[in-house]
């Protein structure tokens, strides 16, 4: 068998056994790494090979596994695994730019990564300009001849929009320029980012990766020469290391991430449906529905519609707050991906820092309500949701 399917990559990919040939993968919980001889200790500072490790803030056999491991699922060819998904997405920015260099940015975006758009690079000297995301036209006239980079949720949290992620790198690639991606909500799943044209992915591996609210963990996947020659120098010097333990839990994550996403995937796309038309909600937004404007290009991009729905309640903020305090199976919380439902509000918590023309720009209304659906019997998550709208 010289190419494996996902699945079976996804239980076998990567794997190192230790001399004890252990079944489940070992956690090497260490910060470093002892030489046989001094010349030993500096030859590999020199150089280390693909599996010799110094210092776990460079590498760790744990956290190469699970490197390995999403790299053979996203068919990237590298990835170097971080502390969060923040770490991931600021490490991929911030390794390659320096002060006068043009970036192109998607406006619909999750909070904190407007915060390192808008806050942290521009205070040392990058040019950030924001477009809206569906449109390719804006994409076009705002990516210059010097133009360094390009970067957008390929669906936004929380609105879904999609951006045509195949028009925007060919646009970028035009003029030199890197394109990194934040593919959360596409879930490596269904990605097929780097297929459609994408240098740079990212992940934040707490949400559908671990998948069941564990621990915190990011990565960033690409080309060996990027991950390696551009974004290792910088992250392992400045400290966004995975621990060993997270790289396991996600490790074991990775196995049943197949199973659960797809699951997950038919809970939303029932949901929608029942919610759709609904007499309490101005709208309801989900990638799976006939209503929703952007269906072909996910499809097309994605070929599966997400995990995660929006639907805005009638009444505004007073009204989807009944809402979420009568929800008896939905919990609240502001992650998502999770095998459990997850229910939040945006313009309170996620995005509650935006001044009020942005969340207006961006459709955060002060009735839109998030919801990430998890594992539970789609006819109690369905009934939950309609008894609690009852009493919005």
């Amino acid at each position: 068998m010289t190419k494996r399917k996902p699945r079976t990559n996804l239980v076998h990919g990567g794997t190192r056994r230790s001399q004890y040939n252990e079944v489940s993968e070992a956690i090497f919980l260490t910060q470093g790494f002892v030489y046989d001889s001094a010349e030993q200790a500096e030859a590999r500072f020199l150089e280390a090979g693909d599996d010799e490790f110094i210092y776990a803030r460079y590498g760790n056999p744990t956290v190469r596994m699970f490197e390995e491991r999403i790299a053979l699922l996203e068919g990237a060819e590298d990835a170097f695994a971080t502390a969060s998904g923040m770490a991931a997405v600021s490490g991929a920015l911030t390794a390659p730019l320096k002060a006068g260099d043009h970036v192109v940015s998607s406006r619909a975006l999750f909070g904190s990564c407007l915060y390192i758009l808008e806050n942290v690079l521009t205070r040392y000297g990058v040019e950030v300009t924001f477009v809206d995301g569906k449109d390719n036209d804006a994409w076009r006239a705002a990516i210059r001849d010097d133009t360094k980079l390009v970067f957008f949720e390929s669906i936004s949290n929380p609105g879904l929009e999609a951006v045509d992620v195949k028009a925007v790198a060919e646009m970028a690639h035009d003029k030199g320029a890197l394109v990194v991606v934040d593919n959360v909500f596409a879930t490596p799943v269904f990605s097929n980012a780097i297929e459609l044209g994408a240098d740079v992915v990212v992940y934040s591996a707490t949400k559908h990766i671990d998948g069941q609210g564990r621990a915190l963990g990011g990565v960033v996947l690409g080309t060996k020469e990027f991950i390696r020659k551009t974004l290792e120098p910088y992250l392992k010097h400045t400290g966004a290391a995975l621990s060993p333990f997270n790289a396991w839990v996600m490790l074991k994550g990775l196995e049943t991430i197949d199973l659960r996403v797809r699951a997950q995937a038919a809970n939303a796309q029932a949901l929608a449906e029942a919610l759709e038309g609904h007499a309490k909600l101005e709208r309801v937004i989900y990638p799976g529905l006939a209503s929703y404007a952007q269906r072909d290009l996910v499809a097309a991009q994605m070929g599966g519609s997400g995990t995660v729905l929006t639907f805005d309640i009638a009444g505004g903020q007073e009204a989807a707050f009944r809402f979420l305090n009568a929800l008896e199976v939905v919990i609240i919380s502001n992650n998502l991906g999770d095998a459990k439902s997850i229910v939040t509000h945006p313009a309170t918590t996620t995005h509650q820092r935006l001044p009020d023309d942005q969340k207006q720009a961006l459709g955060i209304t002060p009735g839109l309500v998030r919801l990430s659906c998890g594992l539970e019997d789609p006819e109690d998550l369905v009934g939950d949701v309609l008894q609690a709208l009852e009493q919005a």
